[in-house]
């Protein structure tokens, strides 16, 4: 069962990828492989007046995730208490095989260490009773962590 979720107030977000930033800093990632994206829309007229929408898109934590079954290593696991789904980075291989059974290509090859990432709602931090770093740093709280139970 998934405990949490990340929820986006799309009123709110107004693409400045804050999100994005501190999450990169926060797992220490280079340029290139990214945990979380905002993905900008069509830009269209609302009352005569250009309007953008921002998605907010990560990991969903499946119910029953594909890239967990196509790890060869069982490098990918998903957590029995919360749901959350995360990479033991000590067992990827690199092989990229849970990027390619994602649907949503979620998981990303980070080039420095020659192995996969992915979202993982920041469990150490979510372990200390803390937020996501995308979800503190969203500079217009258009981000929610939302505990489901």
């Amino acid at each position: 069962m998934n405990k949490y979720r990340i929820s986006q107030d799309h009123k709110r977000c107004i693409g400045c990828f804050a999100c994005e930033i501190h999450c990169k800093t926060n797992k220490n990632l280079p340029p290139g492989p990214r945990l979380c994206r905002i993905i900008p829309g069509k830009i269209t007229l609302v009352e005569g007046k250009p309007v953008q929408k921002f998605t907010f898109k990560t990991c969903f934590h499946c119910k029953d995730p594909w890239c967990v079954k196509a790890c060869p290593t069982e490098a990918i696991k998903k957590r029995e208490k919360d749901g959350i789904v995360f990479i033991e980075s000590s067992l990827c291989n690199g092989c990229k095989e849970c990027i390619e059974a994602c649907p949503w290509k979620i998981p990303q090859f980070n080039p420095t260490t020659k192995k996969v990432v992915k979202c993982d709602y920041c469990k150490d931090r979510v372990d200390q009773g803390l937020e996501p770093a995308c979800v503190t740093k969203c500079t217009t709280h258009a981000l929610k962590w939302v505990n489901l139970l």
